[in-house]
């Protein structure tokens, strides 16, 4: 069941509201990477951090966990000889590096942020500490959760999963380069029907990609909500907070 949470704060002469008090947001890597498939596309990375502002002047506390994929994905590179920990390590550290980019182009647009890893980097960011992390959010502060878990063989899907019941967050957003879940993969496949609404057991039986299944039990698990959107439509984020039907919901 959704959170009823509107709620609505003065900020100066404006009037801010949003449905939800405290979000976490998934970002793939690949959304970073915009139209070079790899690597930061800087353009892309500034239009995310202003999205991203949009979002911390309606004073909504925001988390954030950002995957590795455009720089190097750890389980598909486990079938080119590289032993499976040690390609998941790897990827994790390819989280860090989106992090800091996206630290970086929040605080050159004034926003305060903090990175927080599950590896150990003490010289660029903080270690993972939950009650810190839950203070930088009362502060509002972005809270940046990077190197997933921390431990191979988990997804960056389920490390936002965890990081979203750990912070007590009202809903889970996951950022994609399409605008739901589909029957199939549509940029495979045209005129499939899109789900505006599914539950968590029917996105397991029926085996949609849309997060791995431990990601999907977990929020199951605890009830936690899930809206799948797609990031590159300018302004998405401040709709779904502000209430209006985009996506897909899961819960």
């Amino acid at each position: 069941m959704l959170t009823n949470c509107k709620w609505s704060i003065s900020r100066g002469n404006k009037l801010s509201s949003s449905k939800y008090k405290r979000i976490l947001i998934k970002i793939s890597g690949e959304v970073l990477s915009g139209e070079n498939h790899f690597g930061i596309h800087a353009p892309t990375l500034s239009r995310v951090a202003e999205e991203l502002k949009e979002v911390h002047e309606l004073s909504v506390q925001t988390a954030l966990v950002v995957g590795g994929g455009n720089i190097f994905r750890g389980v598909s590179n486990e079938s080119q000889g590289i032993d499976r920990a040690s390609s998941d390590y790897m990827g994790m550290l390819a989280t860090c590096i989106n992090a800091l980019a996206l630290q970086d182009a929040l605080e050159r647009k004034g926003i305060p942020t903090r990175v927080q890893t599950a590896l150990r980097i003490s010289e660029v960011a903080e270690p993972y500490i939950r009650r810190k992390a839950l203070r930088h959010l009362d502060k509002n502060r972005i809270v940046i959760f990077a190197a997933g878990t921390g431990n191979p063989y988990f997804t960056t899907d389920t490390a936002a999963a965890l990081r979203a019941m750990e912070m007590n967050v009202d809903i889970l957003l996951k950022a994609t380069k399409v605008d739901g879940v589909y029957e199939k993969d549509p940029e495979k496949n045209k005129n499939l029907k899109k789900y505006d609404e599914l539950k968590y057991i029917d996105v397991l039986n029926k085996g949609i990609k849309i997060m791995d299944s431990t990601a999907i039990s977990l929020c199951m698990d605890n009830h936690k909500p899930l809206i799948t959107f797609n990031l590159k439509q300018k302004g998405n984020i401040v709709r779904i907070l502000k209430g209006e039907k985009l996506g897909t919901l899961i819960h």
